[in-house]
């Protein structure tokens, strides 16, 4: 495997990549996290009642929002126009976790997976902000790219974010 990080020059200083020559394509990547909880608050996230109201929807909220504006938040990475956003979150009670599944989508000369990544992070912090009052434990365990498609590289899957 022939590969080079593309964002440093022949003098090892960051850079942007310059995509114009690019071709545009529809880009689509999907992210995933697990959160692991504590009995007491899967407990009460099931009664719903949570003080701080649907952590669920202010999560989503947050990720959607979160994806719109990554390329303001990781240095390097292009403004995108994204097509489409969607957060997924399951609670999975016998397990004590929530899983965060985010997926975006693009028609761009780059790909979307930091958007999708930054929604599942985001996501998954605002979820721990709605709940830390009731369980400060929370861990956020996992969090990567599942599975990418289009572009240059074409698909991509990461069967270790399988669940």
């Amino acid at each position: 495997m022939d590969k080079e990080l593309s964002h440093f020059d022949t003098d090892g200083k960051a850079k942007m990549v310059n995509v114009g020559a690019k071709t545009v394509t529809e880009r689509i990547a999907i992210a995933r996290s697990t959160i692991r909880i504590s009995t007491d608050l899967v407990e009460m996230l099931e009664a719903g009642n949570l003080a701080k109201g649907d952590a669920f929807t202010v999560a989503k909220t947050a990720g959607i929002l979160a994806a719109k504006q990554t390329g303001t938040l990781i240095p390097m990475c292009h403004p995108l126009s994204v097509d489409y956003v969607d957060i997924q979150m399951e609670l999975l009670t016998e397990s004590c976790e929530v899983r965060v599944q985010s997926e975006a989508h693009t028609t761009a000369k780059t790909g979307v997976e930091m958007e999708a990544m930054v929604a599942a992070s985001i996501a998954a912090l605002t979820f721990y902000d709605m709940c830390k009052a009731v369980d400060k434990g929370i861990k956020i365990m996992k969090t990567g790219l599942y599975k990418k498609t289009g572009g240059k590289s074409g698909t991509y899957f990461n069967e270790d974010m399988e669940w």
